[in-house]
């Protein structure tokens, strides 16, 4: 078995409260979802304008689990409000 995590950091559009925030998130980590993955915010709460979202996935071989965080990837990094600055991935698997 093998465990993959994303980590993405995104800059979100025009928002100018908490409260807008969440409108703004909560729908990108629900469509998520539908790719069969685990994914919340998991960074950057305080911050209005910028959030972390951490992704996690189990596969029974790693170029699947690839496939499948790069269309996470893909799909965040497609959206036009918001910006994807950063994406750091790590795969854990048998030997880890």
């Amino acid at each position: 078995m093998y465990l993959g995590a994303l980590e993405l950091d995104v800059l979100l559009g025009d928002v100018r409260s908490l409260a807008e925030k969440r409108t703004k998130v909560e729908p990108v980590l629900s469509e998520l979802h539908r790719f069969g993955v685990s994914a919340t915010e998991t960074g950057e709460h305080g911050r209005i304008r910028r959030s972390l979202f951490g992704i996690a996935a189990a596969g029974s071989d790693v170029d699947g689990l690839h496939d499948k965080l790069d269309e996470c990837e893909r799909h965040v990094a497609e959206r036009h409000d918001l910006e994807l600055l950063a994406v750091r991935r790590r795969i854990f698997g048998p030997e880890d």
